[in-house]
C-alpha cells in the first residue's frame, strides 16, 4: 500500500527518490516524505497530499546528499497530516519509514511514555522509531533487531541514523521489500517499478530478513543473526513496459493491452494436437492437482470475482466441486479441509495480506496450496507449494483491468489440464482451445468500437446509482463491472445476479437508476431479455451488453454494446471490457483521478 524507496551511492540522492516516489504512486497515498544524510545530520521533509506538494517543499534546497529513504504513506493509524507522514523520528538519532501495521504499538507506546519518551503524531511507526531510538546504544543493526523481536504485526522497513551516515538498515516481514543491485549504488524499494529505470538486477527480502545497504554492498541476515544469502535475479520487463506510451491515464493503456495480455497467458501453454494445457509451474504437485477431490479458491476484490468465474467453469467442464472464498473471512472459519483438497490463492501483486494469511492457513492444515500470481518472485510466490503467473506485465492504474482477464485467461488454462483428465474428449479439448485462441483477436474487435461506448458513458454520467446485472457466468462479471464503476467514479453501484432481481433489488428501479445487463447469447439469454422488460416496465433504463446481430436484444434496451459471437463458455473476457470502459469514461467525464482514485491502494499489504 504505502511505497518505500532508499538509495545509497555516488550521485544525488534526492531526484533518484523523488523519482522512486512517482513511480510507486500507483500504489495509493495520501502524504510523503523524504530524509537524506546531509553536513553530518539528516534534513528531512514531509508534505500532505501529492508527491507535488513535497517537491514543492523541497524547491530551493541544496542537498547533494548521495544517501537517503522516501516514502509515500496510506492512512491506517491517524489522518492524513504533516504530523503523520514519514519519516517518523525516534527523538535524537532514528528515523524510520514504514509499511504495514505494527499490532502492539499500545502496549510498548506505554512503556515508552513511562520512559520518558514525547510523541508527536498518532502513528504506530513513530511508536517504533521511538523503540529503536531506545534499543540504540552504538549499532543501528542491532538496535533495529532488538527493536523488532518486541513488535508483533506486519512491517517493511527502512531506518537511518544521524550517527551513521553510510547506512540504512532495511528489514521485512508481510510487507514486501526488494533490494537493487547497480555497480557502487544500492537501492531499496516496496515494488520493483521504483528500480527498473536504474536497474534490473534484484534480491527479493523475505520475512524476518534484515539487511544492512552501504554503498555498492549489502548484507542479509534474520532476526536470529545469522547470516542468509540470496541470490539476485532479474526483472522480466523494463522501464518503458510501465509508461503511459500516449495515453492520458495508465488504467487506458492497461484496457488496450488486454489482447496481448491474454495472449501472453497463453503463450506456450495450449498443446493444440493433445487438445490441452500444460502449466510447468504446478508439475512439482501435478498428480495432487488431477486427482484432487475439491478445490477451494481463496481471493480478495476484482481476484475474488476471478474466482468466481474459475468456479463455473471448472464444475462446467470437470468433476471437481469447487469453492470460492473470501481471503479475508477464510482463515476465520472453521475449516474442514480433508485429503484430496487443493487450495488455489490469486493475487495479482502477491502480497495480498489477507490472502497470504490464507495460505498460510491453509498449509498449517497440511493441504496443498497453489498461487496465481502476476509479480515473480512475491511472496505468494514463494510460499505455496506450486504455481502460476499469469505474466501480464506491470499493472500501474489501481483498478484492476489486464490483470483480471489474464487471471481468468490463466483459470481457463487451468480447468483445461483438469477437464482433459476428467470428461473433455480430445475433440472437445481442441475446440476448446480454438476458441480460446480467437479471444485476443475478439477483444481487439470490441476496442475498436471504443468511441460507441464513450458516447454512451456521456449519457449516462450524470446519474449518482446504477445496477449491475447478469447470470452464471457474467453474474461474477456484473460485480466487476459495477466495483470498477465505484473504484474510480465514486458512483453508487450494485451487482446482483439478475435471478435475484425481483427479490428486492427491483424495488430501487425508476427513471433515474440505470441499469446494465449482460445478456450475450448464451443459455439465461432469454431469461435476461425477461429481467430487461421487468427494469422498463419500471421505467428503469438498460444499457445491455449483447452479442452482435442480436436484434431482440436491442428492441428492448435503450443502449446495446455488442460483442462478438463466441462459445458462451468465454464470454466472460469478452464482456468484461465494455465495462471497463464504461467505467473509465463515465470517470473521466466526472473528472475523477482515475489512476489514483481516493482512499484505494493497489497492493493490499495490511489486513
Amino acid at each position: 500500500m504505502c511505497g518505500i524507496i532508499c538509495y545509497l551511492g555516488e550521485r544525488p540522492a534526492l531526484p533518484i527518490l523523488v523519482d522512486g516516489l512517482r513511480r510507486l504512486e500507483y500504489r495509493g497515498y495520501d502524504s510523503s516524505g523524504i530524509a537524506v544524510f546531509h553536513n553530518g545530520g539528516i534534513e528531512c521533509d514531509r508534505a500532505v497530499g501529492k508527491i507535488r506538494a513535497l517537491e514543492e517543499s523541497l524547491k530551493g534546497k541544496t542537498l547533494p546528499s548521495s544517501g537517503g529513504m522516501a516514502h509515500t504513506r496510506w492512512a491506517t493509524h491517524g489522518a492524513p497530516s504533516e504530523f503523520n507522514a514519514h519519516p517518523h523520528f525516534g527523538g535524537s538519532r532514528v528515523y524510520v519509514i514504514h509499511n504495514g501495521i505494527i499490532e502492539n504499538y499500545q502496549e510498548i507506546k506505554a512503556r515508552l511514555l513511562d520512559k520518558g519518551h514525547l510523541f508527536v503524531s498518532e502513528t504506530d511507526t513513530e511508536v517504533l522509531a521511538h523503540l529503536i531510538e531506545d534499543c540504540y546504544s552504538t549499532d543501528l543493526t542491532e538496535a533495529v533487531t532488538k527493536a523488532l523481536h518486541q513488535v508483533r504485526g506486519a512491517f517493511g522497513i527502512a531506518v537511518m541514523s544521524s550517527e551513521d551516515p553510510e547506512q540504512i538498515v532495511v528489514a521485512r516481514r508481510g510487507s514486501p521489500l526488494v533490494l537493487g543491485l547497480r555497480n557502487g549504488e544500492i537501492f531499496a524499494a516496496s515494488d520493483v517499478a521504483a528500480l527498473v529505470s536504474h536497474t534490473r538486477n534484484v534480491v527479493y527480502l523475505q520475512d524476518n530478513d534484515i539487511a544492512v545497504l552501504r554503498r555498492g554492498q549489502h548484507d542479509i541476515f534474520n532476526l536470529d543473526d545469522a547470516d542468509i544469502l540470496r541470490e539476485p535475479e532479474t526483472v522480466e520487463w523494463d522501464v518503458s513496459a510501465a509508461e503511459k506510451h500516449g495515453y492520458p491515464h495508465y488504467m487506458l493503456k492497461e484496457i488496450y493491452e488486454q489482447p496481448a495480455s491474454v495472449e501472453n497467458a497463453m503463450r506456450g501453454r495450449l498443446v493444440d494436437d493433445e487438445g490441452v494445457s500444460k502449466l510447468g509451474g504446478l508439475n512439482p504437485v501435478l498428480d495432487k492437482v488431477l486427482n484432487m477431490d475439491r478445490l477451494i479458491i481463496v481471493s480478495c476484490g476484482t481476484s475474488f470475482y476471478a474466482g468466481l468465474i474459475g468456479r463455473n467453469i471448472i464444475e462446467t467442464c470437470t468433476d471437481v466441486g469447487v469453492d470460492v472464498d473470501l481471503a479475508s473471512e477464510f482463515r476465520y472459519r472453521k475449516l474442514n479441509l480433508k485429503p484430496g483438497t487443493v487450495v488455489l490463492a490469486i493475487s495479482q501483486s502477491g502480497e495480498t495480506a489477507d490472502t497470504l494469511a490464507a495460505v498460510r492457513e491453509a498449509r498449517r492444515k497440511g493441504v496443498t496450496v497453489l498461487g496465481l500470481v502476476n509479480v515473480v518472485g512475491s511472496s505468494i510466490a514463494r510460499e505455496t507449494n506450486a504455481g502460476i503467473y499469469n505474466h501480464a506485465g506491470p499493472e500501474i492504474g489501481v483498478a484492476s483491468t489486464k490483470a483480471f482477464t489474464s487471471q481468468v485467461a490463466v483459470l481457463y488454462l487451468f480447468c483445461l489440464l483438469l477437464a482433459r483428465r476428467h470428461r473433455m474428449s480430445l475433440t472437445e479439448g481442441q475446440e476448446f482451445i480454438r476458441e480460446f485462441r480467437s479471444i485476443p483477436q475478439k477483444i481487439e474487435e470490441i476496442l475498436r468500437h471504443a468511441d460507441q461506448i464513450e458516447r454512451i458513458a456521456k449519457r449516462y454520467n450524470g446519474y449518482s446509482n446504477f445496477l449491475f446485472a447478469g447470470r452464471q457466468l457474467n453474474h461474477p462479471i456484473a460485480r466487476e463491472g459495477a466495483l470498477k464503476l465505484k473504484e474510480i467514479s465514486y458512483l453508487h453501484a450494485e451487482a446482483y445476479a439478475a435471478g435475484e432481481m425481483k427479490h428486492g433489488p427491483i424495488a430501487l428501479i425508476d427513471e433515474q437508476f440505470p441499469s446494465i445487463c449482460i445478456a450475450p447469447r448464451d443459455s439465461t439469454r432469454e431469461k435476461m431479455i425477461s429481467n430487461i422488460q421487468e427494469i422498463r416496465a419500471r421505467r428503469g433504463p438498460v444499457i445491455a451488453i449483447g452479442t452482435e446481430g442480436d436484434s431482440a436484444l436491442g428492441e428492448v434496451c435503450d443502449d446495446l454494446i455488442e460483442i462478438p459471437q463466441v462459445h458462451e463458455l468465454f464470454t466472460p473476457l469478452l464482456t468484461v471490457v465494455p465495462l471497463q470502459l464504461l467505467a473509465y469514461y463515465i470517470a473521466r467525464e466526472n473528472g475523477c483521478e482515475i489512476d489514483q482514485p481516493r482512499n484505494l491502494a493497489k497492493s493490499v499489504t495490511v489486513e
